[in-house]
Order: C-alpha cells, then structure tokens, then sequence
C-alpha cells in the first residue's frame, strides 16, 4: 500500500507546522497525558503522542476485524465459562508462572465457594496486524485479545477531529472526510451502564480499580463521564483502599466506604508487579462478591496467551462454540501460528524451529502491558536457557507477523518532526453483557489504530512505543 501522502512527508517546513497546529488541536480536543515527571497530578499535562497523517487501512480488512468482534466476544464468555478448559489448557503454565497461579488459585477459590455474581461483562480489545502475503496483499492476523483494561477507547475518540483539522489545512476536504468517526468510550459505559442496571439497585456505585500513577487518566474519565451523563456514579479507588474499606455482607453484596457497588471496573490488576499480599487479598474479596466484576477473574485468565494458543488448535473453537461453523470460520480466518511449548515433542519441535529460523517467530509470556516479548537474538537466548527447563511452559511461540512498512510522522512532546518507516495494529473494542447464561449484548464499539517506528519489535502507547492513530479506509 503506498502512502498518498508522499509528496506532503517532502516538504520538512510544510511538516513542522502542520506538526504545531496538530499539537494545538489535539490538546484543544483532550487528547491527553499526564506527564511522566508528575503522573499523580493533572496540574501539568502534556499531548499523547500521535501520528500526523492518518495511516492507509484497507476497507475490506477493517471490515473484517469489525465483522469477526462479535464471535470473538462470544469465544471470550464460553471459555470464561468452561472451568475444565481452563484448568487442563492452564494447567503446565501455573506450574511455572507465578503469576498466573495465583490468579487461577482465586478462580478456584470462586468456583468452590460458588459464583456470587449472576451478571457478566466483558470490555475487550482484539488487536491485529496486517501480514504481508506472498502475492504481496495484506491479510488480517490477530496478535491478541485484552481482556483486562483494555485501554485508549477515550483518547481514540477524540483523535479523528485532529486528523480531519490537519487535511483540512491541507484544503483536502474530500480526504477528511473520509476518516471514520469513532467513540469506543460511548460503547464501552454503555455496556457498563447495561451491566449496573442488571444489577438492579439504583443507588449502587461503579468502582473503579485505579493505579496511583495513572497518566491515562483523561482516557478512563472519558469513560466515567459517559457514566455521568446517564446518572451512574463512578468512585476511583486503590486495591490498598479495598483491603482496607471494602467489605461483604451475609448476601456477599459488595460496599466500600459503607457505599454499595454494581460494576468493579478494573484498570489495574493485569501485571504481577501491581499485586502486594495486600492486594492479592483486595482481589480475592471483590471475586468473592456478587457486584459484577470487568472482568471476572475467568474471563482475565480466558485472556492469556496460552489459552489463545490452546485455541488455534484443531476442534477447539467447534467444542466451545458448537454449531456455529461461520463464526469458527471468521475466527480461525484471523489466527496466525500459535505452537506450545509444553514440555514434550510438540514443545522441542517448536523451539528447534524457532532456533533454525529465529526471523519468523516471537516468544511471548504470560503478561500484559507491552514490551514483555522477545524477538531476534533475545529470544535465540532466551529458548537455549529455557529449552530443557519446565519453565519454557510459561511461554508461548507465535509467528511473526510482517507488515509492509509505510512513511508517517511519528509527534511526540520535546521530539523532533522527522518522517519514519512505521507499522501499525489495529483493535477493534469489543462489549458484551450476559445475565445467567442468556447473552444480553453483544457488539462492537469502535477502533483503535496505532502505530510505531518499525525499530520498535514490542510495546504500545501506554508503553511508551506506539502512538494514536486513525485507519484512513483505502
């Protein structure tokens, strides 16, 4: 795909004050952080980084990813409900990852004790790239699915004003209009709003699982302030402040501050470096709960990488979606190659194609966040160590995905405008709500396209790696 934009990344006066009047825009519509130097305050805050040209996506691809969201909701909640696929698919990689032992040690806990909560909400964020075919077409390839704070559906839907602004300087009109208008935030609280009124009492708040540096903050308010608009009130609160001010009553309804909650939205809670003791006994308390919790510990461990690995293989997706072969058809149409590294042949297969051709592969932990991914040398590194350890379980290997390069500019605060080869990854936000076992809502809500200098291997914006972006649909 060539960039129409090619005569404009030329021009290097022409490119820095586009670059100016795009800053002042996006700050204008809040497409903000907070500052790394103060990421408590909002006193001083900065732009989030973001590309100066909308990036070519092709129509039919985003069409595509929109089309397969429903179906990969769907896949979300069966295996969020399947404790023996979980538990056999999980069951190498907890002996290894810490980690995720303790979050299926909490899942256990629920299961035996008996799931309080009877309404279910899933936020999620499936995130593809596009593989560079031999016939040279692109082709749409799932990377993963988030299913914890999945997060920039409120910074994405103030993004598009900004591109529009800067062909619209350029007098391109017709090309500004073509960026699709996109509100990932409206979608998202109103699966939360859809999920508090299922609860069933009014007064009940939503908590929200916050961290104490949050720079993302303007992204998650977005989301609160939907809320708001609707009269559902939305408290932020620390795990550290639930261990110490939440508690249950006989009929495990669930109050802090002596105030009952509806929805725990999480925005925190997917690393293991965010967990003390403290905390871990924060999260057991509000899985104990019947206040419906985004997401449920199940539908967090229906996200890791192994159970997206254990997916790809023959007869999985048939068994937990029967008789619904179009939507394993769309489903499987996005899987890239998923192996495991098990201990056993399978896994020593794996890791010795790995080693002969250490260009094509990617080797992935159980982790959340960007930048945990190993690539290249790392990972040649990494599989020799691991290679005859039980460890190398906690690992999955993935083909990598190459994307053709383009030429974008890539706006950051205090960095020079300078045009880059880059990449991008597309992710379509998902929302469903299940009350029993009857699925109440199921959609997609909207997009969020980033992208990043093709030196980066791994990471997003949060991570500091990509920036914003909007699909120019070609």
């Amino acid at each position: 795909m060539a960039t129409n934009w090619g005569s404009l990344l030329q021009d290097e006066q022409q490119l820095e004050e586009l670059a100016r009047q795009a800053v002042d825009r996006a700050l204008a519509e809040g497409v903000l952080l907070r500052t790394s130097q103060e990421p408590t305050s909002s006193d001083v805050v900065s732009y989030a980084p973001f590309t100066l040209f909308p990036s070519l996506v092709p129509s039919a691809l985003l069409e595509q990813a929109y089309a397969v969201q429903m179906d990969f909701n769907m896949l979300v909640d069966a295996v969020s409900q399947n404790a023996a696929f979980l538990e056999q698919t999980l069951a190498s990689t907890i002996k290894r990852d810490d980690f995720t032992a303790r979050l299926f040690d909490i899942h256990k806990q629920v299961l035996k004790e008996g799931i309080a909560q009877t309404v279910f909400l899933g936020l999620n964020r499936s995130d593809y790239m596009f593989q560079c075919s031999a016939d040279g077409s692109p082709v749409l390839k799932q990377i993963e699915i988030n299913t914890i704070s999945a997060s920039f559906g409120g910074l994405a839907s103030r993004t598009p004003a900004v591109h529009r602004h800067v062909l619209s300087v350029l007098s391109k009109t017709k090309e500004a209009a073509k960026i699709l208008s996109n509100n990932p935030s409206k979608g998202l609280a109103l699966g939360i709003a859809k999920a508090w009124e299922l609860y069933g009492s009014a007064n009940a708040l939503v908590l929200l699982i916050a961290q104490e540096k949050e720079r993302n903050i303007f992204d998650q308010r977005a989301i609160e302030n939907e809320l708001l608009a609707r009269n559902i009130h939305v408290i932020r609160r620390r795990f550290e402040a639930i261990s110490e001010k939440g508690s249950l009553d006989q009929d495990r309804r669930l109050f802090v501050d002596g105030q009952e909650v509806a929805v725990v939205y999480f925005r925190d809670g997917y690393m293991p470096c965010q967990y003390s003791l403290q905390n871990w006994e924060a999260r057991l308390l509000l899985e104990r709960s019947c206040a419906v919790k985004c997401p449920d510990i199940a539908t967090q461990l229906a996200g890791t990488k192994k159970v997206q690995q254990e997916l790809s293989r023959a007869g999985m997706l048939e068994m937990l979606l029967p008789g619904q072969p179009e939507a394993v058809a769309r489903l499987r149409a996005t899987f890239a190659g998923l192996y495991s590294l098990d201990m056993g042949e399978e896994g020593d297969q794996a890791i010795a194609e790995a080693l002969a051709a250490p260009s094509r592969f990617v080797l992935k932990p159980q982790r959340e966040g960007g930048g945990n991914n190993l690539y290249g040398e790392e990972m040649v590194q990494a599989l020799k160590q691991l290679k005859d350890s039980e460890e190398r379980a906690s690992y999955i290997l993935m083909e990598k995905i190459e994307p053709e390069p383009f030429e974008n500019c890539l706006l950051r605060p205090g960095s020079p405008v300078q045009v880059v080869q880059c990449i991008s990854e597309l992710g379509i936000f998902g929302v469903y709500v299940r009350q029993g076992k009857t699925l109440v809502m199921n959609k997609h809500v909207g997009h969020l396209l980033r992208t990043k200098a093709i030196e980066h291997a791994d990471g997003g914006v949060a991570a500091g790696v990509a920036v914003l972006d909007n699909p120019y649909p070609v």
